[in-house]
């Protein structure tokens, strides 16, 4: 997966946008108004930072060495995957829906509701079904 395609796979979700807000390097990819990745476009690794359930995110960096705490992020919730080929594509879409599901699970019930109900996704699950989750799938 190159940058491109992992911005691409991240705004295919249901009301995502991009951000600068911290510089012109550092995309910051929002739901609801809330941060669930960050890529740094001024680094020679592809990484991408994505929010964790505390436990799962000490799973990950423990199977991979890909996987580091995030930095300048609160590390019990927030991994960096580098896209150095550890991991495959598919595991890395995976982790970028999870945090969205983290995101997700911190807003008020009405707006977790309606945002699913307008993607047609169980809320119980959300990261097994992200075909459903994204836009750009149904055509």
């Amino acid at each position: 997966m190159n940058v491109e395609e992992l911005h691409n796979y991240c705004l295919s979700f249901k009301g995502v946008v991009e951000t600068f807000p911290f510089d012109d390097v550092s995309l910051v990819l929002k739901v609801e108004g809330k941060m669930f990745a960050l890529i740094p476009l001024d680094e020679l690794d592809l990484q991408i930072a994505v929010k964790c359930d505390p436990d799962k995110a000490v799973e990950l960096r423990e199977k991979y060495e890909c996987v580091q705490p995030a930095y300048h992020f609160n590390k019990k919730y927030w991994n960096t995957i580098f896209l150095t080929g550890e991991m495959k594509d598919d595991e890395v879409k995976q982790w970028i829906c999870h945090s969205i599901a983290e995101v997700m699970k911190k807003l008020p019930k009405r707006v977790r509701d309606n945002y699913y109900c307008h993607c047609g996704l169980d809320p119980q699950s959300p990261e097994k079904e992200d075909s459903d989750f994204r836009q750009n799938d149904k055509q």
